[in-house]
Order: C-alpha cells, then sequence, then structure tokens
C-alpha cells in the first residue's frame, strides 16, 4: 500500500528509521548507563536506582550467570517479578550476558508456568517469593536448576539481607526434594557476581534477546521470537513518534504496567532508558489509591496504560486534585481506549490521550496516533516510521480503498518466528509480511480503525485470552459435556471471558465451574459469564460457532437496552 500517511506525519517525524543505530541491546543500554550514569533510572518503594548502579549491579548479576551458574550464550532465564528494582537489574544482567530472557506472568498457574518453562528450556528464573509455591508445584517437571529469590519490599541499599532467614528456610525445602544446589537469593547473586569478572558476550542485532509468549488459536501459548534488531527498531519507531514530545535527561515515566507485558517492556523501559529519563515503578497498580499516593510524589512527565487503568484514575478522587502542569505524554494501548475515558482525560491534564495498535510479534507498536493529534478520533493512528502495510480479503487479495481487510504487517520490528514452531510460524508469517488478525478500514490519511477480529481472541484489560485454552479446561471438569468460550463487551475491562457450557451432570453449579477455572487459570482469564445450554450452535461438520454465541449476546444486550 502506498504510505499515504507520511504527508499527515508531523514534520519532525521521520519516514524512517535506522533499526542497527547500536550493534544489540547491550551497547544501547552500555551507552545510556554512561551518558546517564548519575540520573534516577527507576524508582520503588521509596528507592532510587541511577543509571550507575543499574549498570553495576546488572553487570554483576551477568557475571554471576556466567560464571557461577556456567550459563552460556542464547541459555534462557526467566523472569517472574511485578515491577521491582530487581526486574530491570535481572533484564539487563541476562541480556548483557548473551542469554536470552522469558518474561513470566506472576500470576501464571503451575499448569501456565509449567508450559512456559518447559516451551522455553529454561535453566533459571529469577522469582518473587510470594510466587515460589507456583513454582514448587512444578518445578521438578521442567529443566529449570536454578533458582533466584527475591522479596517484596527487599531493598536494595538496606543494610543488612532482609532474605536470608527466608531463603535458607526455603533451600531447605527445595533442595533434597529437587537437588537444585544453586537456589540463592537475589542479593547473594549479586554480592557473588560483584567479585567476578564479566565477559561482554558476542551479540549481534540478529540474536534472540527476548522470548515472549503469546497465546494462539490452539490454546498453547508461544514465544514470539524478538532479536535485539526487533527490540531496538520498536525503540526507534516508538522514539521517532513520541520523542518531539520529550526531553532526553529530563522525563520521568510512570510505569503502571508490569514490565513483562511487551507494552511497557518497549515503551516504558527501554525507550526511556535511550532517552536517559526515569521510571517509577508501580508494583500494585490495582491499588489505585497506593497509585496516586506515589504520582502525588513525583513530578511525572510521562503515563502510559490501558484503557481500564486511566478510567480507575478519572474515578479516583484523590486523582483528580494532582498536579498534571509537567505531563506531556499520556499513550493508550493494549486494548481499545474509549471516547468517554478519552474526552474525560483531555478535560483533567488538558493532554490527549493518544492510542496505539500493537502485537507482541511485532515488539509491540505497529500504529500510534501522532502526537500532535488534538481530540479522540476513535483510530488506532498511523503506521510508525519503516512499518508496511496491507489490507487483504479471506483469499489474501488486496481489497479496494476504503474497504474493510486483514491487516498485515511488514518491517525491522517483525519477529522472525515462534520458538520452535515452524508450522504455527508459516500460518502467520508469508514472504515476510505477518498476518493479524485484525479486520481494519484505512482512511485518505491513512488512519487505521478496527471493525473486527478475524481470530476469536479475547482481549481483557490489554491481555490476550484464548478461547481454546479457557475450553481445555472446561472440558477437563467431569460435569462438562460441551464447552465455547467467547468475549463480549466489558465496561470493566474492554471484553470479559464469557463461557457456554452445556453439562453432562445436571448437578454441575456455575461457583463449581469457577471455582474450578480458578486453579487452572491466571485470574483474567476466568470466565466472568457462566451460561448453561442444552446444546452449542455447530456447523454442518460439528464445528462449535463462538460467533454465534458472540452474536446472540450481543442481539440480547441490544434487546435488554431497549
Amino acid at each position: 500500500m502506498e504510505k499515504v500517511w507520511l504527508t499527515r506525519y508531523p514534520s519532525d517525524v521521520p519516514a524512517e528509521i535506522d533499526p542497527d543505530r547500536y550493534g544489540s541491546l547491550i551497547e544501547m543500554f552500555e551507552n545510556a548507563a554512561l551518558r546517564y550514569a548519575d540520573q534516577p533510572a527507576f524508582i520503588n518503594m521509596g528507592e532510587v536506582m541511577t543509571f550507575r548502579k543499574l549498570e553495576e549491579r546488572s553487570r554483576a548479576f551477568a557475571a554471576y550467570l556466567q560464571h557461577e551458574l556456567k550459563l552460556k550464550k542464547g541459555d534462557r532465564v526467566a523472569l517472574m517479578m511485578p515491577n521491582l528494582l530487581q526486574y530491570p537489574i535481572a533484564l539487563f544482567g541476562v541480556l548483557r550476558a548473551g542469554m536470552v530472557v522469558v518474561n513470566v506472568n506472576p500470576l501464571y498457574t503451575p499448569r501456565e508456568l509449567e508450559h512456559q518453562l518447559n516451551d522455553s528450556g529454561a535453566s533459571a528464573i529469577v522469582i518473587v517469593s510470594n510466587f515460589a509455591h507456583t513454582l514448587e508445584k512444578v518445578v521438578y517437571n521442567t529443566q529449570v536448576r536454578h533458582v533466584i529469590l527475591t522479596r517484596l519490599g527487599d531493598q536494595l541499599s538496606a543494610a543488612k539481607g532482609t532474605l536470608v532467614n527466608f531463603v535458607v528456610k526455603y533451600i531447605k525445602r527445595l533442595v533434597p526434594k529437587y537437588h537444585l544446589p544453586d537456589a540463592v537469593s537475589f542479593r547473594t547473586a549479586l554480592q557473588r557476581g560483584r567479585g567476578l569478572t564479566y565477559i561482554k558476550p558476542d551479540i549481534t542485532n540478529d540474536d534472540l534477546a527476548f522470548l515472549q509468549y503469546t497465546g494462539g488459536t490452539t490454546g498453547v501459548a508461544k514465544g514470539a521470537m524478538l532479536t535485539h534488531r526487533n527490540m531496538q527498531a520498536n525503540l526507534e519507531q516508538t522514539k521517532a513518534a513520541y520523542s518531539p514530545l520529550l526531553r532526553a535527561g529530563h522525563e520521568l515515566v510512570v510505569t503502571a504496567l508490569p514490565l513483562y507485558h511487551i507494552f511497557a517492556l518497549t515503551v516504558n523501559c527501554l525507550l526511556f532508558i535511550e532517552l536517559g529519563g526515569s521510571n517509577l515503578l508501580i508494583t500494585n497498580p490495582r491499588d489505585i489509591g497506593g497509585l496516586v499516593k506515589e504520582l502525588a510524589k513525583y513530578p511525572f512527565t510521562a503515563l502510559t496504560g490501558v484503557n481500564t487503568l486511566y478510567n480507575a484514575l478519572l474515578n479516583n478522587a484523590e486523582f483528580r486534585t494532582l498536579d498534571f502542569s509537567t505531563l506531556r505524554l499520556s499513550v493508550g494501548g493494549g486494548m481499545a481506549v474509549q471516547r468517554a475515558v478519552a474526552e474525560k482525560w483531555e478535560q483533567l491534564t488538558g493532554k490527549h490521550l493518544l492510542e496505539g495498535y500493537g502485537l507482541t510479534e511485532c515488539a509491540p507498536l505497529v500504529t500510534g496516533n501522532p502526537y500532535d493529534t488534538q481530540h479522540y478520533t476513535g483510530s488506532i493512528g498511523l503506521p510508525v516510521p519503516s512499518t508496511d502495510i496491507r489490507l487483504v480479503d479471506d483469499q489474501g487479495r488486496d481489497v479496494p480503498p476504503g474497504e474493510p481487510g486483514e491487516l498485515l504487517i511488514r518491517g525491522p520490528q517483525v519477529m522472525p518466528g515462534y520458538w520452535q514452531r515452524p508450522d504455527a510460524t508459516e500460518e502467520v508469517l508469508k514472504e515476510g509480511w505477518l498476518s493479524t488478525g485484525d479486520i481494519v478500514t484505512v482512511d485518505e490519511q491513512g488512519f487505521l480503525r478496527i471493525v473486527d477480529r478475524k481470530k476469536d481472541m479475547i482481549l481483557v484489560s490489554g491481555f490476550n485470552v484464548y478461547p481454546n485454552e479457557i475450553e481445555e479446561v472446561l472440558m477437563q471438569h467431569p460435569k462438562v459435556l460441551e464447552a465455547a468460550a467467547i468475549g463480549v463487551p466489558s465496561e470493566s475491562s474492554g471484553e470479559a471471558v464469557k463461557v457456554c457450557v452445556v453439562r453432562k451432570d445436571p448437578s454441575l453449579t456455575q461457583e463449581e465451574l469457577q471455582a474450578h477455572c480458578r486453579r487452572h487459570l491466571t485470574g483474567y482469564k476466568v470466565p466472568r459469564i457462566i451460561e448453561f445450554r442444552d446444546e452449542l450452535p455447530k456447523s454442518n461438520v460439528g464445528k462449535i460457532l463462538r460467533r454465534a454465541l458472540r452474536d446472540e449476546h450481543l442481539k440480547a444486550r441490544q434487546d435488554a437496552a431497549a
């Protein structure tokens, strides 16, 4: 497609970026750490970590991985923690050691965690003690042989180690059963690493940096392989789109989204590291009152989030009294930004809420509204620099101008494929074009609008939920005969999971089924609505018609509103 959107770009946004500006993320990080050594890099629970401290601690952690654990270039290391100072230390330590980061949602159930650890082949895991009970249930069934434990509130500058007693007690439980002699505290790992010589690995932009897991139509989470070049390209694309609003070395971004999520990883962590900005890490964003108290302490200049976060903030009386004079950039992603939320945000802060769109497979940013956008448009914006798009029909043919079609993407941010899944890769990647599964339209200026989702994916507060995974869990219940999961509109989370179930045993209750789901699924995947039916709609070959169920739900909702 002709890049008509370039004429709408602000004059200081380039048409192309250089994805090889740095030789690797290691080079980018070390360059920033040198330039901004005494600037605050991360702030969490009242503790400030400068770029210098981050560089020293991540180098010590890298040396520990290389020498004490004897891990090699390309080995996978899982990180399972919320937003804490330990996360960026571990993140850049793993990358600087030449290894691959496997981000893990701390709220995963044992079943979900076991799959991701086994699929990635992770050799080590850094985990917060609060979630160690989940790991304990599955670690013996994985290749993980090194556990590094940290704890909420374990401030790294404390004079004495607060983890010692806990770790000793925990290791005594782990070692005899699982033979994990290297189970240590994060603090101990850093202490040992400081006495070791860090060896900078030979890493190029083609090397793998992250295995970022995303769901699939088969219900099996797949690892999107993101190279150093993919991540740097998207960093540069994001920087090109938003940096005219930002001043290098003078920014403070509020990071309430978890850094293990690709949106915050790129837009908050990597971008603001490169810009010499500070990240205010929010460990528990669900505690809106606590979040607002943190915001009141700092003159924040940028904020990213999903629609539900912005909506919750707007409905908090204390938040509405804050000083927004320093705020320059507000970005909404992960799910659709609602008009009411965007308009209220603009009224309160005087700043437009810029909606963007992306995918894990694209590291993630694909489109975004220009920084000079004045009002809510309902659009996901324009393709970012160095990005090509196509709109195609079901036969893969380009659709006429103005017609809806499936969005295909090509650019330096597009992953090379899924980890050890050539068939799944072939399904979505053809001749460099990534199939998104989203049906969009594009106007004469190049603004895109999502009109439908080709895939059955459900988007709950910015997190992907795949029906097959829900259905697989439901079918494990002995009283379930058939099940179908769909996404339905939700004012609080954009979409919510609804399941339609045919009972094998009439004694099955909604409460019983929800309790079953909670045991096997992360909270946001647990069905909010359970509907028992005598039968499910099926095609002539017996395939359950999820779309028919969605249409029924929407019609019933419209009828009720009328």
